[in-house]
């Protein structure tokens, strides 16, 4: 007796299946059915609408980058092209305590707002509002959101160099509240900021208690990443376990030479905290940060290259100590000068950076910045120089367990729903990549260029890219947090 041939939209041939589970890879077909994973298996008697020949390429559930600054950027530019070209199908934004919403500018964005946008990119007073522009805007990839702790104090308070009053607390959770009602992941803090760095702890975990019943989680860049590195790692995890939360501290690095070998203490200290509550990271695998020119960091002792600068445009792509030289003053005065200004820190030590890219606990995220001139190329490169450079050229983790760190860890422990693994039922968000070839072509002198050896990418079931070129079809949605997978909310942890 024969079966009848079961039907796909599209059918995947000969794959070598990283699940994103961490699980070796096994060659498999997978069917994709009305935007979902229909079949994984030797599917010879299938029939589909497309057959793609994978011959043995591996093919892995999409990417997740879980650190991003792309709020304005999957409206603004839907077509996504920094992403999708890496095989990322889904983008969490609202990072490092700026979101685009819930904000009510009175006037220009305060720093570090500013790195979403001038004052015209901030239309959205509620969270609602953001995710019906999403939604309209139909991005390429999905989007999820964390509620900014600076954009909520942006709209209650006159000024930000304080802490906030307990009236103001209570205005910032009613709106937090209203996003987390609309499917909100969490909150987001950026303390190392001027814009925050006078909130208290109290302020946040106050802000901080709604999370829990929401079962969301909350995010943030430090309090500082330098020398006290390890008191402000205590205040985040604090906040978790005031508020019941788990946690995941941003762009986890060891910044300035004086904290250079630090990651092994940092990380000893981290894997002490997850004994006794849900703990992650995440970090982009480069050995530069990126963000607004901050003078308190112009110290002489690390290079620090200008990506632009509202007074003077002419010095972007030359570092402060050629600037101040040029100009015959210090660097600290030229870093005024040069006010507001966007920069790349030359400020990590790559053992750091591998010893922290390599640890389980850690989620990859390119902490990309799609609205700087110049950006530093993590927003074009993150994903493949992982994949390229650090397994296949370093061997620093096997290919299994970096695909583990950029889909199902990122998924569990933001609450994306059926997303991040191989999986009957799941959502087909799908990347096809040739392991041999994979790499980021992106530099940090032309930062702007689509990565080589992905050679296909699906979102929701949809063939978004394929052989170095954009089909033109855009299938991503704003994504609600959902209930973390399979019943235990703090599993990936």
């Amino acid at each position: 007796m024969h079966s009848h041939p079961e039907a796909a939209d599209t059918l995947i041939v000969g794959a070598q299946l990283y699940d994103g589970t961490g699980a070796p890879p096994v060659e498999r077909d997978v069917a994709i059915r009305d935007g979902r994973i229909a079949a994984i298996g030797n599917l010879s008697n299938w029939l589909a609408e497309e057959v793609i020949e994978a011959n043995g390429r591996a093919l892995a559930p999409g990417f997740i980058d879980v650190h991003t600054h792309d709020d304005t950027h999957v409206i603004r530019s839907p077509q996504m092209l920094p992403k999708i070209t890496q095989g990322v199908t889904t983008v969490i934004v609202g990072n490092c305590g700026i979101s685009a919403s819930p904000v009510s500018l009175k006037g220009d964005p305060p720093d570090p707002m500013n790195l979403l946008g001038e004052r015209d990119a901030f239309q959205y007073p509620t969270f609602a509002a953001y995710v019906e522009a999403v939604n309209a805007a139909r991005p390429a990839v999905n989007v999820g959101a964390l509620i900014g702790h600076t954009a909520l104090r942006s709209n209650q308070m006159d000024r930000l160099d304080r802490a906030a009053t307990a009236a103001e607390i209570d205005g910032m959770r009613a709106q937090l509240e209203e996003a987390l009602s609309n499917g909100a992941l969490g909150l987001s803090s950026g303390l190392a900021y001027g814009s925050a760095f006078s909130a208290p702890t109290e302020e946040v975990m106050a802000l901080a208690e709604p999370l829990a019943a929401a079962g969301a989680l909350y995010t943030t860049h430090m309090r500082t990443e330098f020398d006290a590195i390890l008191d402000a790692m205590d205040e985040a995890y604090r906040v978790g376990r005031h508020a019941h939360v788990p946690v995941v501290i941003s762009h986890l690095k060891c910044a300035g030479p004086s904290n250079w070998g630090r990651s092994v203490e940092v990380l000893k200290s981290l894997e002490g905290a997850r004994r006794l509550q849900p703990i992650g990271c995440d970090c982009y695998p480069y050995n530069r940060s990126s963000s607004t020119l901050d003078v308190k960091q112009v110290t002489g002792d690390i290079d620090i290259t200008i990506t632009w600068s509202e007074p003077h445009p002419e010095m972007a792509g030359k570092v402060i100590r050629e600037i101040a030289a040029e100009w015959g003053v210090t660097q600290q005065e030229a870093g005024k000068r040069l006010q507001p200004a966007g920069a790349v820190y030359h400020n990590m030590s790559e053992d750091d950076v591998r010893r922290i890219l390599s640890h389980p606990a850690t989620m990859v995220g390119s902490d990309g910045l799609p609205n700087d001139p110049l950006p530093h190329p993590r927003l074009w490169g993150a994903f493949p120089r992982v994949l390229g450079h650090y397994v296949r050229d370093a061997g620093l983790l096997p290919l299994e367990e970096a695909v583990r760190k950029m889909t199902s860890l990122s998924a569990r422990r933001f609450g994306l729903a059926q997303r991040g693994e191989v999986h009957i039922g799941y959502h087909a968000d799908l990347v096809l990549f040739d392991p041999a070839k994979v790499r980021d072509a992106a530099t940090f002198e032309k930062p702007q260029q689509a990565a080589d050896g992905i050679d296909a990418v699906w979102v929701n079931g949809v063939l978004a890219y394929r052989d170095g070129a954009v089909t033109g079809e855009r299938a991503g949605h704003f994504v609600a947090r959902g209930a973390a997978s399979k019943g235990d909310a703090h599993g990936a942890f």
